[in-house]
């Protein structure tokens, strides 16, 4: 089964880029489909492999930095990741 997760990351600190782009770079290495755009970030693929990663990423970000809020939309199948403004 496929699915598209639409994920936020707000790190609770100042320097709050270089955590996001480390996380988004960390997904991307990982194989999945991902797109990112101003407020969020979407990965895609299998079910499993998705959710395995999404929940390897997030321990490792808590690890790395500290505290961080995810905001994590899950949709079953695949969303048009092509779309235009």
């Amino acid at each position: 089964m496929k699915i598209t997760i639409e994920i936020s990351n707000y790190p609770l600190t100042d320097d709050y880029l270089p955590k996001i782009t480390d996380f988004i770079d960390r997904c991307i290495a990982s194989g999945i489909t991902v797109k990112v755009n101003a407020t969020s970030t979407h990965l895609q693929g299998d079910y499993d492999q998705v959710m395995d990663i999404l929940q390897k990423e997030i321990k490792t970000s808590y690890e790395r930095y500290g505290q961080m809020i995810f905001v994590i939309k899950v949709l079953k199948g695949e969303l048009d990741l092509n779309y235009q403004h």
